[in-house]
């Protein structure tokens, strides 16, 4: 009967208006880069170009993927996001594991939390951080770019209260029947997680595609770039010697940025609709200590 007040009509048709024009909101930009990217020169360089293509013409994205320099740097990308996420799923759920148990069986499990925690506060610093992996050696090479960010504290404090949400029996049964910790943490703690894994693995794909910055710092060689780097060096600093000259003469730089922009964001785009459905349970329930 609430659902079907005239105040719950009223609030739910405001609602659903005012989320609607966000979206559109959120999504007018895109769009507009996009048919940017399908326009000619001409009217992309006058500013003419609104809500539909002038001149449609896919050249801007033939030539986007014909730069040697760009299709390296989205395959280093690709590699940064798959490996990058993949071990820090690895290293963060198994540490979440540990850190969900209680002190009975886990007694130093308070010291490690807190160590843990203090990192959350206080930081290396940028200068420590270069010399580190300096001394590894690890400098112009692709673990540069991952190992620093490989435990993300506030992702393990995600999962760990979400560990604590499994019922306690399913576990004592597992272990009756024979299983360990190992055992347990693979057939029942993972298949049980779906929401709060998809959620931190979304967190660790976007932050690992849009991540700039170490790459200007760690990387020396153009093809090694990640594309965050090569789009900041090509659109904020406004270098464009890493574009084709030929593509340069014939086309618009406008143009052929708005397609590199599109492209790039395309597919955290793609991929974030499969995980969306997790993203609010993940959210809710692994940032509730029980």
């Amino acid at each position: 009967m609430y659902h079907k007040t005239l105040p719950y009509r009223i609030f739910s048709i405001f609602n659903n208006v005012f989320l609607t024009i966000l979206s559109v909101l959120c999504l007018l930009p895109l769009y507009h880069l996009l048919m940017v990217s399908l326009s000619a020169s001409a009217p992309a360089n006058a500013g003419l170009v609104t809500f539909w293509p002038i001149g449609f013409t896919l050249e801007a994205y033939a030539k986007t993927f014909d730069n040697a320099n760009f299709l390296s740097s989205l395959w280093v990308s690709v590699e940064r996001t798959v490996l990058g996420t993949g071990l820090a799923l690895i290293v963060n759920t198994i540490a979440a594991y540990a850190l969900s148990k209680e002190t009975r069986v886990f007694r130093a499990r308070n010291i490690y939390l807190w160590y843990f925690v203090v990192t959350m506060l206080f930081s290396g610093g940028l200068i420590p951080g270069y010399i580190l992996i300096l001394k590894l050696g690890l400098m112009n090479t692709l673990w540069a770019l991952i190992l620093p960010g490989l435990v993300a504290v506030f992702n393990i404090i995600l999962l760990l209260n979400f560990f604590r949400t499994v019922p306690k029996d399913l576990e004592e049964a597992a272990f009756i029947d024979g299983a360990g910790h190992f055992q347990s943490f693979i057939k029942i703690y993972l298949p049980v997680s779906v929401p709060v894994i998809a959620t931190v693995s979304l967190f660790m794909m976007v932050g690992h595609w849009n991540a700039y910055f170490d790459g200007i710092i760690y990387i020396r060689d153009s093809e090694k770039l990640p594309l965050a780097t090569f789009m900041q060096t090509i659109i904020v600093q406004a270098d464009m010697t890493k574009l084709d000259p030929e593509a340069i003469a014939n086309l618009s730089q406008r143009t052929i940025r708005a397609s590199q922009i599109f492209i790039s964001a395309l597919p955290i785009l793609l991929v974030y609709p499969f995980l969306q459905r997790y993203f609010v349970t993940g959210i809710v329930v692994g940032a509730v200590k029980e």
